[in-house]
Parts: C-alpha cells; sequence; structure tokens
C-alpha cells in the first residue's frame, strides 16, 4: 500500500475500536464525555476568582490607602497629603527597578542582565514608561483633592475614552444601546460628585482640578494600556521582569525630574511628613505596579472593568466603616455608587449582545 491507503486504513481501525468500545458511538450519538480528559489551558476557574478577588482588594485598597494618609492642615483645617507626592512614587520606582534587575541576575546571570539594555525594545519600552510616570503624577494629584471613592468613580470614565479612542483611531463604532449605557455612565458619575460635595465628604465643592487630573490620568492611562499590552506581546521572547526593568529606565528618571521640580520633596527633605500611613501608600505603589504589569495578564477585559467599577463599592463601605473617614452611610450616597457599578456591568455585558446582533444582521443580509 502507499502511504494515502495506509493512513486511511488507520483511521477506519481507530474508528471501529471506538464504536466498539462505546455504546454511545454505536448509536451514533455524541455523549459530551469524548474529551472529558483534555485538561483547558490557562488558570482554572478557582485561580480566576482568586485572582478577581485580589485584585479588586488591590484597586480598593489602593486610593484608599491614600485617602488614609491624609492629615488635618491646623491653618486650614482641610485634609491633605503632608508628605510630598513624588516622595513614595519615586521610592517605588527606585525599588522596582532594582528587584527586576535582581531577579534578571538571580535567574539569568549577566547575559538575561544584559537584554535590559537590548536598544529596540528599551527605546518602545522607554516611550511607555515617561507616560506611566505623568499617569503616577496625575494620580497623587488628583487624590490630594479628591477621596478615594470619588477617585474610583471618575477612573470609570475610562471606558468611554477608551470608546472615542477605538472610533477614532481604528473606526470601531459602539451600538446606540452602547452609546446610552455609556452617557448613563458619565452621568451616573456626575450625580455622585455632586451629591459627595453637597454632604460634605468633598470638601465644600467639586474639586475642578482634581477631576481634571483624574479624567487627564485616565487618558494616560488608557493609551499606556494599549501600548503595552501590544509591546509586551511583540518583545514576549524578553522575560517580564527585564520589561519591567525597562519600563522602570526612563518611568524613574522622569518622576526624579519631577520631584526636582515640585519644589517640595527635596527642598523639605525626601522623608519629611513620612508617617506609618505614608509608607503604607509606598507599599501600595509596589504591589499595585508588580500586580498590574503581571496579574492582570492572566484575568480578560472583562473581570478586569467589573472588577474596578466592584473596587468602588468596596472603598464606599471602608470609607463609611473605618474610623480614619468621616464619611457616614448615606442612602443617596450609595445608591449612587450602585448606579455607576450596574451601569459599568451593562456596558461590559452588552459589548457580547451587541457583536451577536450585528453578526446575525450581516448574516440575514
Amino acid at each position: 500500500f502507499d502511504s494515502a491507503s495506509q493512513a486511511r486504513l488507520a483511521a477506519s481501525s481507530l474508528l471501529s475500536s471506538l464504536h466498539a468500545s462505546s455504546p454511545a458511538m454505536q448509536a451514533g450519538q455524541y455523549t459530551g464525555n469524548e474529551f472529558k480528559d483534555v485538561k483547558p489551558s490557562g488558570p482554572s476557574s478557582a485561580a480566576k476568582a482568586g485572582l478577581f478577588c485580589f485584585f479588586v482588594l488591590t484597586r480598593a485598597l489602593h486610593p484608599t490607602i491614600i485617602d488614609a494618609s491624609k492629615t488635618i492642615n491646623a491653618e486650614t483645617g482641610k485634609r491633605g497629603i503632608a508628605y510630598s507626592n513624588m516622595s513614595v512614587v519615586l521610592g517605588e520606582c527606585v525599588f522596582t527597578l532594582i528587584a527586576a534587575q535582581l531577579m534578571a541576575l538571580a535567574f539569568g546571570g549577566m547575559k538575561e542582565w544584559r537584554m535590559i539594555l537590548e536598544p529596540k525594545s528599551l527605546k518602545v519600552f522607554s516611550a511607555i514608561g515617561f507616560m506611566y510616570a505623568l499617569g503616577d503624577y496625575l494620580e497623587m494629584a488628583s487624590m490630594g483633592a479628591l477621596s478615594g471613592a470619588a477617585y474610583q468613580v471618575l477612573l470609570q470614565s475610562k471606558l468611554v475614552i477608551t470608546a472615542l479612542m477605538l472610533w477614532y483611531v481604528k473606526g470601531a463604532k459602539q451600538a446606540s444601546l452602547q452609546w446610552n449605557l455609556l452617557v448613563l455612565i458619565m452621568l451616573s458619575m456626575c450625580v455622585y460628585m455632586i451629591g459627595g460635595s453637597k454632604s460634605g465628604s468633598g470638601g465644600g465643592g467639586i474639586p475642578i482640578m482634581g477631576v481634571l487630573n483624574v479624567l487627564l490620568k485616565v487618558t494616560v492611562s488608557c493609551l499606556c494600556a494599549v501600548l503595552s499590552d501590544k509591546y509586551m506581546k511583540d518583545f514576549k521572547s524578553l522575560p517580564f521582569y527585564v520589561q519591567l526593568a525597562q519600563l522602570k529606565v526612563v518611568w524613574t528618571l522622569t518622576i526624579l525630574v519631577i520631584s526636582f521640580a515640585d519644589g517640595t520633596t527635596w527642598q523639605q527633605g525626601f522623608f519629611n511628613g513620612w508617617t506609618p500611613a505614608a509608607c503604607g501608600v509606598f507599599s501600595s505603589f509596589i504591589v499595585k505596579c508588580w500586580s498590574t504589569m503581571a496579574i492582570l495578564s492572566l484575568l480578560d477585559s472583562v473581570l478586569k472593568n467589573i472588577g474596578e467599577a466592584s473596587a468602588v463599592l468596596v472603598i464606599y463601605f471602608m470609607n463609611v466603616c473605618l474610623p480614619m473617614f468621616p464619611d457616614k452611610f448615606e442612602v443617596p450616597s450609595f445608591l449612587a455608587v450602585m448606579v455607576v457599578i450596574l451601569s459599568v456591568t451593562a456596558y461590559v455585558g452588552a459589548k457580547s449582545v451587541c457583536e451577536k446582533a450585528a453578526l446575525y444582521d450581516k448574516m440575514k443580509k
């Protein structure tokens, strides 16, 4: 026999053995047990649930710790950040840069460490690191004027900004249902901010500069997320910690320049105003950086967006329950938070529905 005949004979004998060994196969029925021994790729459901909870916790704790580190100014009577904003960010950048290099040396020796200086990838990640540094600056500037819950609520505007970016860059249009939900998200955020300012927890009015800083931070973060996802996959031959070290080179230098220009970090002393709460902010930045770059790659975009929205509710209850915050439980504020969360989850869920509807319309044509 030739090779083709031998292959047909082997396939025929295999099918015959399957039919002989299974009554369901003899009846020509598919039972669903044929591939029960095939192991699914990626994390298990339990692992994904654990990662999701950890993601929500880190997203909730980070702004809450920053908010808790604020102290009351004796002259103005307002809560604010007493330490230099850039001192904790610069400390995290230096720590991560050193830790990433040590990991490269430990796992791959000098050969892997030299990968950090690879010109092609270093040039790309340096540009992304510069934008990440601007995002950190805008985050601390906005958190100085906003509560943790208000900050996290305003972060949900990333859905609107991402939709506008995709429309402009890729021409990806949203369905009318999705645009309605995006408008609902924006209006619900406005309701929360106005309600918070009237309840007295916002410090006597809506901090316009804080809101603008958040919107700028969201814009920068959306761009960084898109670029990081693309180029980390393009340079997947580089270990994760090598990519992180390349990001942190210009990231650290940019924060260092900002720290010299802000007029407080070095003039008043780098560790001036540092308290145990400020050390918590420093640790929170480290956890946020490493989890953002590593753990988020294991979660899909739906879980990420739902996790970000769920963090709003966790922050709200921490602000109400923890003694260091002046917030009290109020039904209007709670309902506004719930409207934001449900609007985000509805928008995220509407994506697959709109895609299926569009595909059905094409099939009908």
